[in-house]
């Protein structure tokens, strides 16, 4: 700009900057929260990591194929007749006619689940050996 003759003034440059008088406990306390800041975002940032870590650790996601054998759970269906405590933990073996992605999976459900909906999260169901 001013080698076509032009300085414009912004308002940052008005200011004087030795007018400001900033007091030093004020100062001392900006300088305080700004290490508090910063510790605060390592804090999170290594809780973060050391949770990812874990998960990862002992995590494996499922991995199912279309044409795979499963056994559903049953834990999450209520409405199966019978009393809770005499029923089966899985009902099974159904064939997968479908993927959702990585987390879920679409099964042709026949007998007494025939009216459920089709659809399982990937956690539910169990390969069937």
């Amino acid at each position: 700009m001013l080698e076509k003759g032009w300085n414009p003034k912004l308002p940052a440059d008005t200011l004087k900057t030795d007018l400001v008088d900033i007091h030093p406990t004020a100062s001392r306390f900006k300088l305080l929260l700004d290490k508090v800041r910063y510790h605060s975002n390592q804090s999170m940032n290594n809780a973060f990591e050391y949770a990812k870590q874990k998960w990862d650790k002992s995590h494996k996601t499922p991995e199912f194929k279309v044409g795979d054998l499963i056994l559903v759970s049953t834990l999450s269906l209520d409405d199966i007749k019978g009393t809770r405590k005499l029923k089966n933990s899985f009902s099974g073996p159904f064939i997968i006619k479908g993927l959702h992605g990585t987390n879920a999976i679409q099964v042709e459900l026949s007998g007494e689940l025939e009216s459920k909906h089709p659809t399982f999260a990937v956690c539910e169901p169990v390969r069937y050996v």
